[in-house]
């Protein structure tokens, strides 16, 4: 997720033995067209950021660029921001390195979930994760204690890093060490602040949304423990991403 200065402007598989060799575990028969995962949903959004870049370029030349898709105080000025800057890209490398990460970390969320799950999940913890990166920085700029400057955000990252998140806790791996090891909720929203620290500051770099990665990837953690985006097949049978 980019960070500017406020001084302004495949197809579902049929057969078990298939899904297995994915990682997924389907149960005991094929999932329906309702609730089986794919991977059309990668390409859909990937779609979306491709024709999102390129409205951006357009709306660039006659300078309508920043009020549709960057995300800035107040957010009530431009309210539609708040979706938009999710799919919007200050740039082709920005939009390549998301568009990356999105193939590496979505791919096996979207295969076990729906299609509408895995873009809500996209679009939710975008958007809260670039909420507060504006939020969190205006407040900043106003206390007279903090040298800080308003920002404005654009880009998806807060939301691959939810998906980062969500593959660390969902996984087979992480489920059976949370069923053998009984630790505090307490315990376990402190190791996953921490993690979510250690991630940002290790990808931190001039013009990062920083607080927008730490939102983005401690959403995706909690999300993951409670396995918000894994659904049943017919048998009933929860598919987990590995």
């Amino acid at each position: 997720m980019a960070n500017r200065s406020r001084s302004r402007p495949g197809p579902r598989s049929s057969a078990r033995s298939s899904s297995q060799s994915e990682g997924i575990d389907t149960g005991s028969s094929p999932p329906s067209d309702s609730t089986a995962g794919s991977s059309s949903p990668i390409f859909e959004v990937l779609v979306i950021f491709g024709l999102v870049f390129i409205i951006q370029g357009l709306t660039a030349v006659v300078g309508a660029m920043a009020g549709l898709f960057i995300l800035a105080p107040p957010l009530a000025e431009n309210p539609w921001t708040i979706v938009t800057s999710v799919y919007a890209h200050d740039g082709i490398w920005h939009l390549l390195s998301n568009s990356l990460a999105l193939l590496v970390f979505g791919w096996p969320v979207a295969r076990a979930t729906t299609r509408g799950r895995f873009h809500a999940f996209v679009l939710v913890t975008g958007s809260i994760a670039g909420i507060s990166q504006v939020l969190l920085t205006d407040f900043a700029a106003a206390a007279p204690f903090l040298a800080s400057t308003p920002v404005a955000v654009l880009g998806a990252s807060g939301a691959v890093f939810a998906l980062l998140g969500y593959l660390l806790t969902s996984n087979r791996l992480s489920a059976s060490f949370a069923s053998i090891i009984d630790v505090p909720q307490w315990v376990t929203i402190l190791v996953f602040v921490g993690l979510a620290l250690t991630v940002t500051l290790v990808t931190a770099a001039p013009g990062v949304a920083l607080i927008a990665h730490f939102t983005g990837f401690l959403l995706g953690l909690l999300a993951g423990r409670t396995r918000v985006l894994h659904v049943n097949s017919e048998s009933g049978a929860s598919r987990s991403v590995v």
